[in-house]
C-alpha cells in the first residue's frame, strides 16, 4: 500500500517521500517498512509500540489511534512529523 512520509524522514528512503509497504495492521505495516527502509520505524513508534507524540498517523485522512489498526491492501498511510522551533 501506499506510504506517504514527512521530509524528515525520507533519509531512510533514499529521500522518496512515497513509499510502498505491506501489513494486514499498521505495525504490520511500520515492520515491513522497517524491513525495507532500517531504522525508520524507531523513528515513529518507541519502544512501548506507543506511536511517538511528535508523529501523527492518518489512514485514509482519519487518525489512527493506535498501531493495531487494521488495514485493508487499498488504504492510504500518511505519516506526518510535528514541527518544533523557536
Amino acid at each position: 500500500m501506499r506510504v506517504l512520509l514527512p521530509t524528515p524522514l525520507a533519509g531512510y528512503t533514499a529521500h522518496r517521500r512515497e513509499v510502498q509497504a505491506e501489513g494486514a495492521t499498521l505495525d504490520e505495516l511500520l515492520r515491513d517498512l522497517d524491513s525495507r527502509h532500517p531504522g525508520i520505524r524507531f523513528r515513529i513508534v518507541d519502544e512501548q509500540d506507543a506511536i511517538r507524540p511528535h508523529i501523527k498517523i492518518f489512514v485514509n485522512r482519519i487518525l489512527a489511534p493506535s498501531i493495531r489498526l487494521a488495514l485493508a491492501p487499498a488504504d492510504e498511510v500518511l505519516v506526518v512529523a510535528a514541527l518544533s522551533g523557536g
